[in-house]
């Protein structure tokens, strides 16, 4: 399989990108022949938990499939769990409750969803509504042509900042020129795939996870629906500044070690200029006979080359603290309880 995969193109008339009609007629007949899991990570979303669960719940008996519903509840400090709890007494068959033992991340959260399904093939989305469920029969469709990933690509962004729409276009295409795996750009956690997926992505435990990294090396047959992402139902965005340069921070470590050769090759040019400027003095000292002057040239230089030090450092230290994690092999996380 070659590291860089070729996705297919697929364009969408913006005026469908979030259209719930029904699969298409040659699959009506079979319609009820799969069973779709859904994994919710929730994290403080007490305001969208009702809304999600009715459009859900909705958008699957128009469908017409067997369907589970498997929140993650990740550590919420708020009544998420206790609604819940309720949604599951409620709908035994159809809603699913993992309950993790404290906060692990919205990655480690996805990790414990896709761990505890049952389904045939898996949409990952937010229960914050930004990712409209409506886009998802559009995601079973590419599914039941053969795809056994299909990402839901991103084609406008409501309600964000430019800056914020900005540092994530950046990102994906930094992350992209570095990775030895082509990353698919714009897309998020919100895609379809299929068991066998599934099943691979149960198998790989590293600690410092980029869930749709994750799935892109994998491979298979991948594809993209374009949607118009919205603004959230309620609530406010559990991703801080902090938390995105962690994300991208650790996404970069986990799939490039590029980093770490531009480290290398600051080294090395800096060890050049350091040779030619003794070169120059030695030829001004012994042949111009002229002492070079300049402390503030002195001062500069020592500081660019300890900058250098420390960033080289730096970089040497987040792939040797991702080392440690590793080795440590602790669990990716710990559930309190499954209802």
């Amino acid at each position: 399989m070659s590291d860089h995969i070729q996705f297919p193109h697929i364009t969408h008339h913006p005026a469908a990108m979030i259209d719930a009609s029904p699969l298409p007629a040659n699959a009506e007949a079979k319609k009820a022949d799969y069973f779709i899991s859904v994994v919710i990570p929730v994290y403080n979303e007490e305001q969208c938990l009702h809304e999600c669960f009715e459009r859900m719940q909705s958008l699957f008996e128009g469908i017409g499939c067997k369907y589970e519903l498997v929140f993650v509840n990740d550590g919420s400090r708020d009544s998420s769990l206790d609604i819940l709890t309720s949604l599951n007494q409620a709908h035994p068959q159809a809603v699913r409750v993992v309950d993790l033992s404290r906060n692990f991340g919205h990655q480690m959260a996805i990790t414990a969803g896709i761990d505890h399904v049952q389904g045939d093939a898996v949409v990952i989305i937010d229960a914050d509504l930004q990712d409209p469920p409506e886009v998802i029969p559009q995601l079973i469709e590419q599914w039941r042509l053969g795809y056994d990933v299909v990402h839901a690509r991103r084609a406008e962004r409501l309600d964000e900042t430019p800056i914020k729409k900005l540092t994530a276009s950046m990102h994906y295409r930094l992350l992209s020129s570095l990775s030895d795996v082509k990353m698919p750009l714009d897309v998020g956690d919100f895609k379809l795939i299929s068991k066998k997926v599934v099943m691979d992505l149960r198998s790989l435990r590293e600690r410092y996870r980029y869930m749709r990294g994750l799935v892109t090396w994998i491979g298979y047959k991948q594809t993209f629906v374009d949607y118009v992402r919205q603004g959230r139902h309620a609530g406010v965005t559990k991703y801080t500044p902090i938390k995105m340069i962690r994300l991208s921070v650790n996404s970069i470590v986990a799939f490039s070690i590029v980093p770490l050769r531009l480290a290398s090759l600051c080294g090395f040019l800096t060890t050049i200029a350091a040779g030619l400027y003794l070169l120059y003095a030695l030829y001004a000292k012994f042949v111009m006979h002229t002492a070079i002057l300049g402390w503030t040239s002195v001062i500069m230089a020592i500081l660019i080359i300890g900058g250098m030090q420390l960033t080289c450092l730096g970089i040497l230290g987040e792939y040797l603290g991702m080392l440690c994690v590793e080795i440590k092999d602790r669990p990716l996380y710990l559930v309190n309880k499954v209802l």
